[in-house]
């Protein structure tokens, strides 16, 4: 096993470090490199530019590609009936039987809110013993974008 092991002098060499960093008077060189007997030199560093592959033209890319990325992502959808402000006596108050007065009319249209901003706005159904909203108004884009 000692003919396996590397003295400090072979291990600085293999390492390419100087001699006085090793603390090695002489160094022996090894059979099997051949430049082991010279000092090994610094080659000089040269710049390249980086190398990148070429990007693909917008119109290579489908929207639909990008659209479905999203598909999978829940959103909080919220219909709002209307609001009221009340105190918290009134809402104390409140028990089995207790009417709200809500700032809407009946039959007046209902808000869908998406994530909490207003996107359309619809009409109460009742399908099955439960509720629906049959959307009857989406806002345009540009009003949706003003509500961010």
């Amino acid at each position: 096993m000692d003919e396996l092991a590397l003295d400090p002098n072979e291990l600085a060499q293999i390492l390419g470090t100087e001699e006085e960093s090793v603390g090695v008077a002489q160094r022996r060189p090894l059979a099997s490199t051949p430049s082991a007997s010279k000092s090994p030199e610094k080659s000089p560093v040269t710049a390249r530019p980086a190398q990148f592959a070429p990007l693909q033209s917008p119109g290579s890319v489908s929207s639909s590609t990008n659209l479905d990325l999203l598909l999978g992502v829940s959103l909080r959808v919220t219909v709002e009936l209307g609001r009221t402000k009340m105190n918290i006596e009134e809402v104390l108050r409140l028990g089995p039987g207790s009417v709200v007065e809500l700032d809407k009319l009946a039959g007046e249209p209902v808000d869908v809110l998406v994530n909490e901003r207003l996107i359309a706005r619809g009409e109460v159904v009742v399908l099955d013993d439960r509720f629906g909203v049959r959307i009857t108004d989406v806002l345009p884009p540009a009003q949706r974008i003003k509500s961010l």
